[in-house]
């Protein structure tokens, strides 16, 4: 493996993180107290390519790699999760789903608005009664010959009530999905409850009520009934962004453990002189960069053109879990202070939660590696 970056790839992740010092992390408690995602930010984010990572410049995207993309969205978490969730759920899957399955003319045709910051988009699959069985969904296209009726209840979409754009998925025959591309204010489609959440309170998450919602056959996205293969396909690169975003969390909080260690004294000396401190910043350094490297290393099968769906599942889970127990630890080495919203490492671990849950549990990885586990030794 080369270990080493590209300088086009170390000038637009320094350019990331510039912006992120000085005009997210400053705002990013103001915005989780108010609990809405800053929608003044579009045109700043837009400007820097940050609403189309993956989309081809002839869409008007920044056309970046995956192992680019991953040293963004790391920045961007180490800002702001619930900026970084929105991005993630905005790239990876809504605009993630129409790169993988939507027609050159759909693409034209919806791609556009969504990189340049006219609105956000959303991706809607998880339901009520259906979560990691993604495909057990009971939400309903019925096909009318001129178009599909819409039917269903939508649950923890992120973006739903901000969106401007769903890629909604829905059941189209008995464990069959189909996808449609929706614009907001379409009739028959609205966002319904807004979430209260443990973390990530200025990312918005939202049902998304579907009632005689009808679209045309041109909405139709990839193969009517053919779905679910795009959907895999969406969150293997997805895990990969959220990995990238939960590493950003926990080095966030183990730099504010970092400098609060260095200045805090008891028994007359700074607390990083003490032992059980240093091992506690040692083993959280170490975890999220043996989680980085299968993180980059997922990222850099996507750009050889290899398969990468186990090496994504294994990015996504040690990310993930690594970045709550880094999160975790440097709250107790601030110890009292760390549990006031005067620190925001109590807002990383919260938000780091969020990680080990979302684009596919920790328990579905853990089944998804055990199975080629076990296939291979076959």
């Amino acid at each position: 493996m080369n270990f080493g970056y590209r300088d086009d790839q170390l000038l637009i992740r320094d350019t990331v993180r510039d912006f992120v010092r000085t005009r997210i992390a400053p705002n990013a408690r103001e915005w989780n107290e108010k609990g809405e995602f800053p929608m003044e930010l579009l045109p700043e984010l837009a400007s820097l390519g940050l609403l189309g990572l993956a989309v081809p410049s002839e869409y008007g995207g920044a056309g970046l790699d995956m192992l680019t993309i991953a040293l963004v969205m790391e920045e961007l978490g180490a800002g702001d999760g619930s900026v970084a969730l929105t991005l993630a759920a905005h790239n990876s899957l809504c605009i993630g789903h129409l790169l993988v399955a939507a027609s050159d003319a759909q693409k034209r045709r919806w791609l556009p608005s969504l990189v340049s910051g006219k609105y956000l988009g959303a991706w809607a699959l998880t339901e009520p009664g259906s979560g990691s069985d993604a495909i057990a969904v009971q939400s309903t296209a019925k096909n009318v010959g001129e178009g599909f009726v819409l039917n269903g209840t939508k649950q923890f979409i992120t973006n739903a009530s901000i969106a401007g754009f769903y890629v909604v998925s829905v059941g189209s025959s008995a464990r069959k999905l189909s996808a449609f591309g929706v614009a907001r204010g379409a009739e028959g489609i609205r966002p319904g409850k807004r979430e209260d959440k443990m973390g990530l309170h200025a990312s918005d998450t939202s049902q998304l009520i579907l009632e005689e919602c009808r679209v045309s056959a041109d909405d139709l996205i990839g193969t009517e009934g053919r779905g679910f293969d795009d959907v895999k396909k969406v969150l293997d690169r997805g895990r990969i962004g959220i990995a990238s975003l939960a590493i950003g969390l926990g080095r966030a909080s183990l730099e504010t453990a970092i400098a609060y260690a260095k200045e805090r004294k008891q028994f007359g000396r700074a607390i990083a002189e003490f032992q059980m401190i240093q091992w506690k910043l040692a083993v959280a350094r170490m975890e999220l960069d043996a989680a980085r490297l299968l993180v980059h290393r997922a990222a850099a099968l996507v750009d050889a053109g290899k398969p990468f769906t186990i090496a994504a599942s294994k990015a996504k889970l040690y990310a993930s879990e690594a970045a709550s127990r880094a999160a975790n630890e440097s709250l107790q080495v601030l110890g009292g202070y760390g549990y006031l919203r005067d620190y925001p490492v109590e807002r990383h671990l919260r938000d780091a939660r969020l990680m080990e849950i979302g684009e596919g549990t920790s328990e579905v990885q853990r089944i998804v590696i055990s199975r080629d586990l076990i296939q291979a030794s076959a």
